[in-house]
């Protein structure tokens, strides 16, 4: 049976990192790439593609034009973590029904890149767990955006004896100032960022969600499209 497409240890991770304070909503570095227009239940997001993920830009431009993430859901949302949609299985999903397990038949290489990292409003794709998919390989259609936390040097440097991780200065600036989730770094492949719109994510990130992280009442993609 398909595994959820989930996040390593993240229940035990929080667990035994410190709280942090909400992070603010100000977008770092900016790089070149194709913009495009989520509008949602709850309002509309402008993502950029990093042309540096070309696999994943190109793969999403793809759905995008096909009409594929029109009407799925935000299928699992954890406050302060990230908000999760792009399960095909979730567009005609019953109340209360389990998702995340839904794929579409193929996976995208990971592109992994240090500069690339889960700062607040960061475009990432979600995947199987290491156990069935040592590469690291990428779900062809879920993705998250992370909303995250502000983090304090200590904790960054627990996360680094932790995880094996080493937080450059630069990164370090921007969790301990921007936020974002630190520990997923290296693991899943961030190949966008949110340009417009980061309090509609925050929103959905604060919908009321169910023992399984999905929203109660459902948040739903409306529509997806390129910007001109």
């Amino acid at each position: 049976m398909m595994k959820k497409i989930s996040f390593l240890a993240f229940f035990l991770t929080t667990a035994l990192l410190l709280s942090a304070q909400t992070a603010t909503n100000q977008n770092v570095k900016m790089n070149k790439g194709t913009l495009v227009e989520m509008t949602t239940t709850q309002g509309k997001i402008t993502l950029r593609l990093y042309d540096e993920t070309p696999l994943h830009r190109d793969n999403f431009l793809k759905l995008v034009k096909q009409g594929t993430y029109d009407g799925l859901l935000f299928h699992r949302v954890i406050k302060d973590f990230m908000v999760q949609a792009g399960d095909p299985k979730s567009r005609d999903a019953k109340p209360g029904q389990s998702l995340g397990d839904g794929t579409l038949g193929y996976t995208i290489p990971a592109e992994f890149r240090p500069e690339l990292i889960h700062k607040r409003g960061a475009l990432c794709a979600a995947r199987q767990g290491d156990q069935v998919n040592p590469k690291k390989e990428s779900s062809a259609s879920q993705f998250y955006i992370v909303q995250g936390q502000v983090w304090d040097a200590k904790t960054l440097d627990m996360m680094e004896m932790r995880f094996g991780k080493k937080f450059t200065p630069e990164q370090r600036q921007v969790y301990t100032t921007v936020g974002g989730t630190p520990h997923l770094d290296g693991d899943y492949t961030v190949f966008g960022e949110v340009v417009e719109g980061m309090d509609v994510v925050n929103k959905i990130a604060s919908v009321q969600c169910d023992r399984m992280d999905r929203p109660v009442e459902d948040v739903r993609i409306i529509s997806v499209k390129v910007k001109k």
